[in-house]
């Protein structure tokens, strides 16, 4: 007999937006657009193949040429890309599930190679520590505003493309999280300050792409934010500085907060004495004002079964899926003995994984003339330890 799950019963949102199930797609970075960020065949087989569970996130789209964070990166920057996101939106639409374009602008977190000459630009002039000598330039007032309406126009291709909704990146120190952080935005205009004050950036970000959406999107169309919950920059952004902004978010025209974290049961990276989870200090902020989207470390029924216990509206899977692309069809079929939780690198085009994830993969975990099918076990589990990884 059938297991019943909670997490395969239909969603809905707020705004009347319905999804079919409670499992997320977690936007996860496959590098295999072409060049100039048009979509690939390759990455609408990778996203047909996945469609079924309720949201497909999709990963980071730029939307300025000058805000692209790496090699094979999605760009929303151009009308001229909405032909291959809507095939991509289509794809996903294939077995009914829900289709949302995450969208960015790297900020510093990119280089003068992948920007071709260009210099980096962030908050401040601070250059990341991973990256010492690559310090970017300060963006001036005109160049934030510029942005904050490229996020609008993003906004606006994503929905004349077809998809059901945008997810705002405010994570992984991207631009956005770059302007909330106190170790990045060290300026003293409307656009830094204390903890409130750098919350700016993030709000207009929002208004941009919500008044999009009331202009070109039915009501129900999906507004996102996702975002991660500490650095261990110093000064870096904090729990406490997190529950503000979450406090804030959840007073906002969207309808999700998305928590980016490699385990969702995680506690504090910075203050090891604190035993509880951050997901959980979250929920308590948002006291039932947006739903969150949990991810990390979620592979079987039993943990997204749980995940929905403890207190998350839906539960993402990103290197689950990789693995296994009917996940929720094994579900609903009763035929969870079958469910793959490692992947061999020789079925990797099995499962429909892109040349350029499959490229990052190898180059990254696996020695070609030494790796066995029987080692194995762990090394998407190690993939999904970079930074980065998720959109």
């Amino acid at each position: 007999m059938t297991k019943q799950y909670r997490f395969m019963e239909p969603y809905q949102f707020a705004n009347g937006a319905k999804l079919q199930n409670h499992i997320v797609m977690a936007p996860v970075t496959t590098q295999s657009s072409f060049f100039d960020g048009t979509v690939s065949n390759d990455e609408i087989n990778f996203y047909r193949m996945r469609s079924g569970v309720g949201m497909i996130i999709v990963e980071v789209a730029n939307v300025d040429a000058t805000g692209k964070g790496f090699e094979g990166e999605l760009s929303v920057a151009e009308d001229r890309f909405i032909p291959g996101l809507t095939a991509l939106a289509n794809a996903i639409h294939s077995k009914g599930s829900k289709a949302v374009l995450q969208i960015f602008d790297a900020g510093r977190k990119t280089t003068r190679e992948i920007l071709r000459g260009q210099q980096p630009h962030s908050a401040s002039a601070v250059a990341p520590h991973r990256d010492p000598q690559n310090v970017p330039v300060a963006l001036t007032e005109p160049e934030i505003e510029q942005i904050i309406k490229d996020f609008g126009e993003a906004t606006r291709r994503a929905i004349q493309a077809g998809f059901d909704g945008v997810e705002i990146h405010g994570a992984n120190t991207y631009l956005i999280q770059q302007f909330f952080s106190p170790h990045s935005n060290r300026r003293t205009d409307k656009w830094g300050g204390d903890v409130d004050q750098r919350m700016a950036f993030p709000k207009a970000v929002i208004v941009a792409v919500k008044k999009a959406a009331d202009q070109y999107a039915a009501k129900d169309f999906i507004i996102g934010y996702r975002f991660s919950p500490e650095e261990l920059s110093k000064p870096g952004i904090t729990i406490a500085d997190t529950l503000k902004l979450v406090d804030m978010l959840s007073d906002q025209p969207i309808d999700y907060l998305h928590s980016s974290m490699g385990n969702h049961k995680r506690s504090s990276l910075i203050n090891r004495d604190d035993h509880e989870t951050l997901n959980n200090k979250i929920l308590k902020v948002i006291a039932g004002r947006k739903p969150l989207i949990e991810v990390g470390s979620i592979q079987t029924p039993a943990d997204a079964e749980t995940t929905l216990a403890d207190g998350a509206s839906l539960v993402a899977m990103g290197r689950e899926l990789l693995r296994k692309p009917n996940w929720v069809e094994k579900v609903a079929a009763g035929d969870e003995q079958s469910i793959r939780y490692q992947l061999s690198p020789v079925d990797m085009d099995l499962v429909g994984l892109p040349r350029g994830l499959q490229r990052e993969l190898r180059t990254g975990f696996l020695d070609a003339m030494n790796f066995t099918d029987q080692e194995t076990t762990s090394f998407l589990n190690k993939f999904g330890q970079v930074e980065g990884f998720g959109g």
